[in-house]
């Protein structure tokens, strides 16, 4: 039943992304999948669980597809390569951060529906290769994002049966694959970057970017695209750099003698709670807000005029909760994300070294990252309060 409904939220968007208006905040296009699908789904991750996977469009049609041609002879699909890990599902989500905060038109409904279609057009071509499963966990950008946040939650399945497990525990058997500290750069850097390109700091680099660009002859609108676009790649390698300064750090207080890349791959679990805070901090005042508008947007799907429902006249209450509310609330987001992401680190040093003393002196390295990040998402709140 949910993949029914998946499939059908995805045909909404798409019809509607086509056939409705190309005003973003009159088409429900937009608002289904920045605000519904990107947001909406963190807050049940965290708590509830991978509902996600539950709903995902693209697993039902592929396991749909497998139900109905199951007896027809069709070739096994290939063995999923170790080597792609979650590189694909890394670079998914750099795709969609380009078209959220570098296309200056990434918001225009026919714009979304295009590339919904395209990444649709992906999935298909991914399952049929390596199958709905393989590909679907490691290669499926939302499905792996969610899975990661989902981790985080007290409530685990197993088949059919829902049991509880300690806040943060399904960390331990989170799979790291090749790709997987990429993925995670991805998620924390193009959040800190939405973040930053709305104060006051980015607004002076882009005029210095822009008269850097002055002599490629592009337009106006590819020399800010350009800019933008240095500005997300910049701080998701900035993001992986300075984590794996920490594994470096990790490595020489440990007397480790495995490589830089390898004792990344076994702390990256701490940059999970790391991504969640962010996303939380910068995201919950456009969820709580901007999520009113599914009221009327579901009344009035294509923005023609439609009242279907009879909420076409209702508006967004800015007022409900106050800027006091909001600031406090993102900086606990911040705080308590950190904490966990230390937990874990600690948890995971004790796991490796086994020895107590050694496992502290291995954080060394981790706390400075931790607090590093700590301290990058406070100056972000505070870059966008002042823009």
């Amino acid at each position: 039943m949910g993949g029914v409904v998946g499939v059908l939220t995805l045909g909404v968007v798409i019809w509607a992304g086509f056939a409705g208006t190309d005003t973003p905040t009159a088409n429900i296009g937009p608002t289904l999948v920045y605000i519904t699908m990107w947001l909406g789904f963190v807050p049940l991750s965290i708590v509830i669980g991978d509902v996600f996977r539950l709903v995902n469009p693209w697993r039902a049609i592929g396991r749909g597809f497998g139900f109905v041609t199951g007896r027809l002879e069709m070739p096994e699909p290939l063995p999923y390569p170790d080597r792609l890990g979650n590189w694909p599902a890394a670079a998914g989500l750099l795709a969609f951060a380009w078209l959220e905060l570098v296309a200056t038109d990434g918001d225009l409904p026919s714009n979304v529906a295009l590339a919904t279609c395209i990444y649709t057009a992906v999935q298909f071509v991914g399952m049929s290769l390596f199958g709905v499963r393989a590909w679907c966990d490691r290669a499926e950008a939302f499905g792996v994002y969610f899975n990661l946040l989902s981790r985080i939650s007290p409530w685990v399945r197993d088949g059919r049966r829902i049991g509880l497990r300690p806040p943060l525990a399904g960390l331990a058997a989170l799979p790291v694959r090749s790709g997987t500290v990429a993925l995670l750069a991805v998620i924390i850097g193009s959040t800190s970057f939405d973040g930053f390109s709305g104060g006051a700091t980015w607004q002076d680099w882009t005029r210095s970017l822009l008269d850097t660009f002055d002599g490629l002859g592009l337009s106006a609108r590819y020399d800010l695209e350009l800019a933008y676009a240095v500005g997300l790649v910049g701080a998701v390698l900035a993001v992986a750099a300075f984590f794996f300064l920490g594994a470096a750090l990790t490595r020489y207080a440990a007397k480790d003698d495995r490589s830089v890349g390898e004792i990344a791959r076994l702390f990256v679990h701490g940059l999970v709670p790391i991504g969640a805070a962010y996303i939380a901090a910068h995201y919950v005042s456009l969820l709580l807000l901007q999520g009113q508008s599914l009221g009327y947007l579901a009344s009035d799907p294509l923005g023609d005029g439609s009242d279907l429902l009879g909420t076409a006249t209702w508006t967004i209450d800015y007022g409900w909760i106050s800027p006091e509310l909001f600031w406090y609330s993102q900086v606990a987001f911040v705080v308590l994300g950190h904490v966990a992401a230390l937990a874990v680190a600690h948890d995971r040093a004790l796991v490796l070294y086994r020895d107590a003393g050694r496992a502290t002196r291995s954080q060394a390295g981790m706390l400075a990252v931790m607090v590093g990040f700590t301290i990058l998402a406070l100056w972000l709140l505070s870059e966008a309060a002042k823009g």
